[in-house]
């Protein structure tokens, strides 16, 4: 479990840097604090299922790949 939540860290950062959006833009996104969402992307809170959700919409990747479950990128409809 703790090799996903590194994934879905690294993955989320680098989803949001091919963006050139600073953790702010993201906090702001989300309604949270840029610390609550500095801590999300360094692995140190586990994001609810709705702002999961939340991320992999903004970001048009699945859950999936957020979670590191699969390298595909691309949300299956």
């Amino acid at each position: 479990m703790e090799e996903h939540l590194q994934l879905f860290s690294e993955r989320l950062k680098l989803l949001r840097k091919e963006k050139k959006l600073t953790q702010k833009q993201i906090a702001l996104f989300l309604d949270k604090t840029e610390r609550h969402y500095q801590d999300i992307e360094a692995g140190r809170i586990n994001v609810p299922s709705l702002m999961l959700l939340k991320l992999a919409e903004y970001f048009g990747v699945s859950t999936d790949y957020l979670l590191g479950r699969t390298e595909k990128k691309e949300i299956n409809r």
